[in-house]
């Protein structure tokens, strides 16, 4: 360990030469403004925030990292928590080294989102933008979408990513169909469940449709097994959620394993090499696509 300062099987892809990009996934608050009914995280967990302190002590702790990283933001929904904007993003871009990228839904008024664009310019990374039809349509998601996009850093980049929700794949088929006629990225997620993915039955054919039958991890999240192959997650990609804890991935997280300490302890201490993975699924594309898992080749950022 090295301290730092206060489903199914994926077919290998390695185009290029890898390489790494050291990415923090950090969980910024719990609470959302949204209630969707397939939304894997339980509602007892969909609550609160890190008081001033404590972003403050996470903001010293990035500070002290080695190195320059990409921090995502996540949630819950980071513009649902006040101090997202006032706080956190200005405090993130006072350290030149790092990259920020935030996933967000989006429902914030557009004049904040607009804000964020300007503040971010030359320091934003992506915005994983996720549409959820229980709470907006397509055509104000994609008005939203590209006003945001117009105004962001044109290194920067957006996606639009869409749970491919069982029972709803006319609505899902239209709004993949508005968000490309756009001119933006569509980027479809099956739907995982506490035990892993959701069976769609007589919808398998039509879910392969938009999914396609075998897609790389920039294209679709298909929640894939990496189970064998060395993973770079613990040493150059880590999770870290609202109260500190930091973790190797998500599912290391599910289980209870991958413990790596707290930033707001100071105890993080980092993998000093790589492991092969141990698990039947890995939940999110991020760490594929920055370049953690050997010989999954490096996609576009998202």
């Amino acid at each position: 360990m090295r301290a730092l300062p206060s489903a199914r099987p994926a077919s290998p892809r390695r185009t290029r030469t890898q390489r790494r990009r050291p990415t923090i996934e950090w969980q910024v608050c719990g609470v959302c403004n949204y209630d969707c009914s397939y939304c894997i995280q339980s509602k007892k967990y969909r609550v609160g925030h890190p008081t001033p302190a404590e972003v403050e002590r996470f903001l010293a702790f990035f500070r002290a990292l080695p190195g320059a990283w990409e921090i995502k933001t996540t949630g819950g929904e980071p513009f649902a928590f006040r101090d997202f904007t006032r706080r956190i993003v200005p405090g993130l871009i006072e350290d030149t080294r790092h990259t920020l990228s935030t996933l967000t839904n989006l429902s914030a008024p557009l004049p904040i989102l607009l804000d964020f664009a300007e503040q971010t310019r030359g320091r934003l990374g992506i915005v994983s933008a996720s549409l959820h039809l229980e709470f907006t349509t397509p055509e104000e998601f994609v008005s939203k979408a590209l006003a945001l996009r117009e105004a962001m850093d044109e290194r920067a980049s957006l996606v639009v990513n869409e749970v491919v929700v069982p029972g709803r794949l006319d609505e899902v088929e239209r709004a993949r169909r508005l968000v490309e006629e756009a001119g933006l990225r569509w980027f479809p997620q099956i739907l995982k469940t506490k035990q892993g993915t959701h069976d769609y039955g007589a919808e398998a054919e039509r879910v392969e449709v938009l999914t396609g039958s075998d897609p790389d991890p920039r294209r679709a999240n298909l929640a894939p097994s990496y189970q064998g192959q060395l993973c770079w997650t613990g040493v150059e990609y880590f999770v870290l959620t609202q109260q500190g804890e930091a973790w190797s991935c998500r599912t290391a997280k599910r289980h209870g394993q991958g413990y790596l300490g707290n930033a707001l302890s100071g105890t993080v201490e980092l993998r000093a090499a790589p492991l092969p993975c141990p698990y039947e699924i890995c939940p999110c594309t991020t760490p594929a696509n920055r370049g953690m898992i050997e010989g999954v080749g490096l996609g576009e950022e998202r």
